[in-house]
């Protein structure tokens, strides 16, 4: 993501704006620090609620889930104490 600072988004903001609209979106910096994120109005915004669930059924997850690569984890620290 681009960022712009405070001068530049001033002299620029028209064509700023217009880049946003399209899917393109940008933060703007004061003093070399992140100030505001400028995306369009229509699109996913970060913070946004998130609906849990919207994937039940489609992916399964395996019952050693919590176990997966335990092994090479077990060889990687053998030893170490």
């Amino acid at each position: 993501m681009r960022t712009v600072n405070m001068h530049e988004a001033k002299t620029h903001l028209s064509r700023l704006v217009a880049a946003a609209a399209d899917g393109d979106p940008f933060i703007i910096a004061r003093a070399g620090k992140p100030v505001v994120k400028v995306v369009a109005l229509d699109s996913a915004v970060a913070g946004a609620p998130r609906r849990t669930g919207f994937l039940s059924g489609r992916i399964s997850v395996p019952q050693d889930f919590d176990r997966m690569g335990s092994d090479n984890l077990d060889r990687m620290f053998e030893g170490v104490s």
